[in-house]
């Protein structure tokens, strides 16, 4: 962790109450944890699923923390409350009254079921922002017929419009790699929240913010729109290409691959000087883009004819400073690369269990005057149930009494000790 990580970032102050579990949600308050945000992850008492997931390493001690709750959950803190008894509703009541933020990716009509929803939150705390993220979305913003339907990140993609654009070929659809189902609506649910959280600055009224999954796809894929409407053809997968630009490919090289864009005319007659064929930069017969298109079988195979002869450094070298090009990497490859080490995209955590840290991704945001960054790894289970309760007002037989009647978890003294040794 560097030390700008450490600065306060530019959301210190925001109180962000989070209900939400498995991947959306997190990875959306996680984003504002990363900008500083004093993000609270409140957990049934059983904890977030994703706890169990792993992966764990095999020297792995206690399994406390698997590698994926680590890599969303990073920079919270955790309290274990049951808020379907009354107890622990009244804790969670407190805690929306001195909130900024709630965030919950439930199913429909889940927090409403608890008298949990926007309208009941809203009577205690005018000025908080509720923003959920759903497969299908909310009926206060807009009633889908799918609205009762749960959602996985492969159903969104599907049906987003993802899945008919990836692929090798047309017959063949292909999620992506990444759960960008899940991820991207997220991306867009932080937005919207620190939209009405500077709304609700200025003139004290919260409000309800939701993102579908099903509609931050389709957002994501909005050229397949456009190009339906305008060629009345219906956009399909086209492998590493894309069908209205050319040179916009996948190559092979002597050691493995990389990704060529040249397709404005510039970057043509750079890449044509470069490969040895500057006489191409000018022909009429390739010097446009449209004319590229027409034939980009030849000027695939007239390239691939020159990248499978040298190595992805050697290629790298050659077009790196004039024509965008860049090699595939590997996890291993990203981890060795200068760009990812000077970013500070890598960040180390403290692992409970490992005489070592685990390695996950940092945050792409970066701010000059709040730094940001990763400023504590993920929370154990219950860890700040106590000192949550304490500045709530609860005093400490209060709070064994909540332990006692099973409304909250207390952490345990040997796991945080086991943190520290």
């Amino acid at each position: 962790m560097s030390s700008a990580a450490k600065s306060p970032g530019a959301l210190s102050g925001l109180k962000v109450i989070d209900l939400t579990r498995m991947l959306a949600g997190p990875y959306c308050t996680m984003l504002l944890a990363d900008l500083g945000a004093d993000v609270l992850k409140v957990e049934p008492m059983g904890g977030d699923p994703i706890r169990n997931f792993g992966p764990w390493a095999s020297d792995d001690r206690l399994r406390l923390l698997g590698g994926y709750f680590q890599s969303i959950n990073r920079g919270k803190r955790s309290i274990v409350l049951d808020y379907r008894r009354p107890e622990g509703r009244d804790v969670l009541m407190r805690l929306v009254a001195g909130a900024d933020v709630i965030v919950e990716n439930f199913r429909v009509g889940v927090m409403d079921r608890l008298d949990l929803s926007y309208e009941t939150l809203h009577q205690v705390n005018p000025r908080l922002v509720y923003g959920c993220v759903r497969g299908f979305g909310d009926p206060r913003t807009g009633a889908s017929p799918y609205m009762n339907r749960p959602a996985y990140d492969i159903v969104v993609q599907a049906m987003g419009g993802l899945m008919s654009i990836t692929g090798p070929a047309p017959d063949r659809p292909m999620k992506t790699g990444p759960a960008v189902g899940d991820t991207v609506p997220a991306m867009m649910l932080a937005v919207g929240v620190l939209a009405a959280a500077w709304h609700a600055q200025r003139t004290g009224e919260g409000q309800f913010v939701d993102v579908a999954m099903y509609d931050g796809v389709l957002s994501l894929c909005e050229r397949i729109i456009y190009q339906y409407t305008l060629q009345e053809t219906v956009p399909a997968p086209e492998g590493n290409s894309i069908s209205f630009l050319c040179p916009y490919d996948v190559l092979p090289s002597s050691d493995g691959w990389v990704a060529i864009a040249a397709p404005t005319d510039n970057h043509w007659v750079e890449l044509c000087r470069v490969i040895g064929l500057p006489e191409l930069g000018t022909d009429p017969h390739f010097a446009t883009n449209d004319e590229r298109v027409k034939r980009a079988p030849q000027v695939r195979m007239m390239l691939g004819e020159w990248t499978s002869a040298r190595t992805k450094r050697d290629i790298v070298d050659a077009l790196g400073g004039s024509v965008p090009c860049g090699p595939i990497n590997t996890a291993p490859d990203i981890l060795d690369d200068p760009h990812v080490k000077q970013r500070d995209m890598i960040a180390r955590l403290e692992q409970p269990g490992l005489d070592r840290r685990l390695t996950v991704v940092g945050t792409p945001i970066k701010m000059t005057g709040t730094p940001t960054g990763i400023h504590q790894r993920a929370p154990l289970l219950g860890e700040h149930s106590e000192s949550v309760l304490t500045t709530l007002g609860y005093r400490n037989e209060q709070i064994q009494q909540l332990a006692n009647d099973g409304v909250v978890v207390l952490h345990r003294d040997e796991a945080i000790a086991a943190t520290k040794g």
